[in-house]
């Protein structure tokens, strides 16, 4: 049930393209589609450092991987 949760969700997906509306919503116009790929990725650099670096239980989910998958490395 955790790997199905973990597979299936979209709510960082959705939080990343809200957060990305929010840089581009005042701005009405780019002068090219180089500037818009610089502003996403400077954004995208912000938004990373305040991501968590794991999941509610990763640990049980982890083991439930190594389970699943025993005759390939898991790490």
């Amino acid at each position: 049930m955790e790997i199905r949760k973990i597979i299936y969700t979209t709510n960082i997906i959705e939080g990343l393209n809200r957060q990305f509306r929010q840089m581009t919503k005042n701005k009405p116009s780019f002068t090219n589609d180089d500037s818009l790929r610089r502003m996403l990725y400077l954004a995208s650099q912000r938004i990373v450092k305040h991501w968590h670096p794991r999941c509610q239980n990763w640990d049980l989910i982890l083991s439930q991987l190594e389970i699943m998958f025993a005759d390939r490395s898991v790490t």
